[in-house]
């Protein structure tokens, strides 16, 4: 891609994130055509944040969601500090798209994983972490169908970025805990009455949300991008997302490793 044409294609995606509006797909002429276009793209986008970056989110890490939405692999988006909600607090939800909401495996880094020419294993992953916390996404997308525009133009689209909320680091020593045969529970109060659950547990996320952070540590050296100590990495859903609605309450707990929670605020 161009420069003229990567900027323009990081403006629409913006411009329709901070609107509330939607488009079919990235005009022809300025469309990523590869996933390091997409990338170059995002790029471009986590620079209109005003603040530094928050951490990175990973998307579509298991078979289903890959098939999902028409992809082959995982994809690694920017988790803009704007974009970060308290836990506990509301979630804005105009003109949301996706409506669902997502129960994540996040890691809190503590020391820098530059690019390097051979790839990072799971363990160097893990003893660069500080903490491990309970996450709650939720996603959306700018494009009206995001399940046939392809994985550049996802990417483009920062992999569906859009709310997240971290829980507070978990007390337990997590160190010991499989986390890929470790439960996870996430519900819905519904507002007008009523409760949805789903169940899941770590191996939902790339076989083991350790595996997930090594993924995410090597598509970013392999873009020439340090994950840095204070990023947080959330390693992607391992429940099936769960519909929401304005006014439901998200609860995600992970038992022993802590809970999140964040209500889906009323359109003002």
């Amino acid at each position: 891609m161009t420069e003229p044409a990567t900027q323009a294609a990081a403006d629409l995606i913006w411009d329709c994130w901070t609107t509330h509006r939607r488009i079919v797909a990235i005009p022809s002429e300025i469309a990523p055509a590869t996933r390091r276009d997409g990338y170059a793209v995002q790029e471009r986008l986590g620079l209109r944040s005003a603040a530094p970056l928050f951490g990175w989110k990973i998307a579509a890490t298991s078979a289903a969601g890959q098939a999902h939405i028409n992809v082959d692999g995982p994809l690694a988006g920017r988790l803009l500090a704007e974009r970060i909600i308290a836990n506990g607090d509301d979630i804005p939800f105009t003109n949301n798209h996706m409506r669902v909401a997502e129960a994540e495996f996040a890691f809190r880094m503590g020391t820098d994983l530059p690019p390097r020419a051979t790839p990072y294993s799971s363990q160097e992953a893990i003893a660069a972490v500080a903490s491990l916390h309970p996450a709650i996404e939720i996603p959306d997308s700018r494009f009206d169908d995001f399940t046939i525009v392809g994985a550049p133009q996802l990417i483009a689209d920062n992999a569906c970025a859009h709310y997240f909320v971290l829980g507070p680091a978990t007390v337990a020593d997590w160190r010991a805990i499989d986390l890929a045969a470790h439960h996870a529970i996430g519900s819905v109060y519904h507002a007008g009455g009523g409760r949805e659950q789903r169940q899941g547990v770590g191996a939902n996320v790339l076989g083991d949300p350790r595996d997930a952070l090594a993924w995410l540590v090597n598509e970013l050296s392999s873009l020439g991008i340090t994950l840095r100590a204070g990023e947080t990495v959330t390693t992607g859903t391992c429940v099936a997302p769960i519909p929401i609605e304005a006014g439901d309450k998200v609860e995600a707990d992970f038992g022993v490793l802590g809970q999140a929670t964040a209500r889906i605020a009323y359109a003002r």
